[in-house]
């Protein structure tokens, strides 16, 4: 059995009747996969930001990046190809939309998400204060609702 069976069989194994009336299998599939990618985000974010960075801010000559950003730009990859993975193989693999487009339509919606988190990032730890962790997760869900809407009507549109 592959890899994307497997998730495919444990998150429809979740699917129950009383869920089903709310959200369809598909919009299930993507709610499950962007938990999986969140929760990998925010593991791979704290691991890097605390062991890696170590917290500490990296002079690179001609700009000085905060261990924050720097903790966001390595997770960024990381989260980026998981993402598409799990979205292309799991939630949208009904689509004929070929692999190259759909990668090209993932990257720029992705861009776009991550915009979202350099701003927000910025604006809750270094004007509001609030503790790099917690701010990337409220980042975080914040990009969630505007990943959903691109990945839903653009990305992996039929």
């Amino acid at each position: 059995m592959s890899l994307t069976s497997l998730i495919t069989k444990a998150i429809d194994s979740l699917y129950i009747p009383i869920v089903e009336r709310f959200v369809s299998r598909q919009i299930f599939r993507y709610g499950a996969c962007g938990v999986v990618n969140m929760c990998l985000d925010a593991l791979w974010y704290f691991v890097i930001y605390h062991f890696i960075v170590a917290k500490q801010f990296v002079d690179l000559g001609f700009v000085t990046i905060s261990p924050h950003i720097l903790s966001l730009i390595i997770v960024f990859p990381i989260t980026f190809f998981t993402g598409f993975w799990l979205n292309r193989n799991v939630a949208f693999r009904t689509t004929h939309i070929s692999g190259t487009a759909q990668l090209l339509k993932y990257l720029l919606t992705v861009c776009g998400s991550l915009m979202v988190n350099y701003v927000a990032m910025k604006l809750l730890v270094e004007h509001l204060h609030i503790w790099a962790t917690p701010s990337k997760v409220l980042t975080t869900v914040i990009c969630t609702l505007y990943s959903y809407l691109t990945s839903r009507y653009f990305t992996f549109r039929g």
